[in-house]
């Protein structure tokens, strides 16, 4: 009886000790054994980050410009950002650039029209938006041959969504532009809130567009309803064949001006008042680029693409 016992707890013993030896050996094997890389993480930017990378990095934003990132079969498409008038790509896309990387986009941004004595480095969106249309067209073209991506989708701002209709009918762009994304674009030109209506009735517009053409800022008056530059535009039609084009506007806005001249038609379009999605949302023109259903209205727009997509209705951006 004795032998019995003591034969089993050597067994017992014996099993405990194997079975030790095996976890220590898989500990030992998954401490050792490589792991698969994260993916990288990009902090995604508010209304601080903006204003500090409006500052001091004009030039960088988090998420954008890997030119080692390649397109994957989720997301076949480079986004290239295209900034607003008197801001740069460091500011203006502190919130959606990171959001789109994080999400498994490749992300590209640029900055154009910089007036030599004004800007400063900072101050873009000033010179003409024809010669911009080209510098958009350079950029995209490298976009192309890095990621060697078929076709791109462009987001853009104000300007930077009014802008590249100019790429996209004049330079090419309907080629290689899959979807444009225009967040309260300066379509059709802008009253500034009856500013320019009130400067043709007193005779002074045309003194103060001598002016901004003498200080090389036709962006300015290339943007008002009814200048030149925008008959020549859209004289012959919204849209072309080939984009899709979505627009995302607030009726709050106090720069593009009725907010309904932002609006484009064609059977290519999609039009999207942020009020009939969130009758609260207090966001005007400038901060349309922080405002949370804007945010989750594009990536629908990239993505799934429901049909009467509904964002939830948060993280609001700040009123006019």
């Amino acid at each position: 009886m004795m032998k019995d016992n003591t034969r089993a707890r050597l067994k017992h013993r014996l099993i405990g000790a194997a079975t030790a030896a095996v976890f220590v050996a898989g500990s030992i094997i998954g401490l050792t054994a490589p792991a698969s890389p994260a993916a990288t993480h990009y902090p995604v930017g508010g209304l601080g980050t903006a204003l500090a990378n409006y500052v001091f990095s004009p030039d960088q934003v988090a998420g954008a410009n890997d030119w080692s990132c390649q397109p994957t079969a989720a997301h076949p498409y480079p986004v290239v950002l295209v900034h607003a008038t008197a801001a740069n790509l460091g500011a203006n896309w502190a919130m959606i650039s990171p959001t789109l990387a994080n999400a498994g986009y490749c992300v590209f941004a640029f900055n154009y029209g910089m007036n030599p004595l004004l800007s400063l480095g900072r101050i873009g969106g000033l010179t003409d938006i024809a010669q911009s249309a080209a510098v958009m067209r350079d950029f995209v073209n490298k976009v192309l041959a890095s990621t060697h991506a078929a076709k791109v989708d462009v987001i853009g701002h104000s300007q930077g969504g009014m802008m590249p209709n100019y790429y996209i009918k004049r330079l090419g762009g309907a080629a290689v532009v899959h979807t444009f994304i225009a967040l309260a674009p300066s379509n059709h030109g802008t009253t500034l809130d009856g500013l320019t209506t009130l400067g043709a009735e007193l005779n002074i517009l045309g003194f103060a567009n001598n002016v901004f053409a003498t200080l090389n800022l036709p962006a300015l008056t290339e943007q008002e309803v009814g200048s030149d530059f925008q008959n020549a535009l859209f004289g012959d039609g919204d849209t072309v064949a080939g984009p899709r084009y979505v627009v995302i506007e607030t009726k709050h806005d106090e720069v593009v001006t009725p907010y309904t001249q932002a609006f484009l038609s064609g059977s290519n379009v999609t039009n999207i008042l942020l009020q009939d999605q969130c009758p609260a949302d207090p966001v005007g023109h400038i901060a349309i680029f922080l405002d949370g259903p804007t945010v989750q209205d594009i990536l629908n727009q990239l993505g799934a693409d429901v049909p009467d997509f509904q964002p939830t209705c948060t993280g609001y951006g700040l009123g006019a």
